[in-house]
């Protein structure tokens, strides 16, 4: 495997952000470590799973980008591994390029995804991006609220740590809920908020619909939730208390 591991001291000092590349093959696993070092970063490389789980344990990286599939497994069975038990940020880099595969990566737990072949200066801003959401630059854009985590930039949202697959309709309740916490919200004011601008027909049956399916998602009994509760004749209102960061 590959002994000629990278370390950082790169032109840019940026002390202490580990990246951990998982890609089996060599000239590209070198040339992204190369590029990367030269930025800055400190670089550690593997070409199977189980040397990236052991670089993973040893270094704590804060990104990991990495193949889909790799000699000894999948990288989204890997993803999905360490995600349960770490925050780290995850980057596919993979020849997987079809829709299903990029949605399989995102489920899996994926913060971004580039396709085969890709261009280095593309990756590395992806890669800068990614560091600065670690580092606090999107502030304002994260909502913390019991089990749930919303990162309203990237229009996504966890639960218990887990990334949540919402439709586009759920995914607009939940920020509309999480941004009013404790103010009692209007049926009009909700349809106001999934209103859809292509010119579908929205009723108050569609908004049952989609916030019993959002329910179903981020409650742990949606029979008796806690977070998004009816007001009788008012509408609903987002029970925990929220925190911005």
């Amino acid at each position: 495997m590959f002994t000629n591991y990278f370390s950082g001291g790169g032109e840019k000092a940026i002390m202490e952000q580990r990246i951990l590349i998982v890609e089996d093959e060599e000239s590209i696993n070198r040339a992204v470590s190369a590029k990367l070092t030269k930025e800055g970063y400190t670089v550690y490389s593997a070409a199977c799973i189980k040397e990236g789980a052991d670089l993973y344990s040893k270094h704590n990286a804060e990104l990991i980008i990495c193949d889909i599939n790799l000699p000894d497994g999948n990288g989204l069975d890997f993803c999905e591994l360490v995600r349960r038990e770490n925050d780290v940020m995850f980057l596919f880099l993979t020849a997987l390029d079809t829709e299903i595969d990029m949605i399989n990566g995102y489920e899996a737990g994926a913060d971004d995804y580039i396709t085969k072949p890709f261009s280095l200066a593309v990756l590395c801003e992806k890669v800068k991006a990614i560091m600065r959401r670690i580092n606090g630059g999107e502030s304002g854009n994260i909502i913390v609220s019991g089990p749930m985590t919303l990162f309203i930039s990237e229009n996504r949202a966890k639960k218990d740590g887990e990334y949540l697959n919402l439709t586009a309709n759920e995914q607009k309740l939940l920020i509309y809920f999480m941004e009013n916490p404790g103010r009692i919200l209007s049926k009009n004011s909700l349809l106001s908020a999934i209103y859809d601008i292509d010119g579908n027909f929205v009723d108050e049956n569609t908004l049952a619909v989609n916030i019993r399916r959002l329910r179903e998602k981020i409650e742990k009994d949606p029979s008796k939730p806690s977070m998004i509760k009816n007001v009788r004749g008012l509408g609903y209102i987002w029970e925990e208390d929220c925190k911005k960061l």
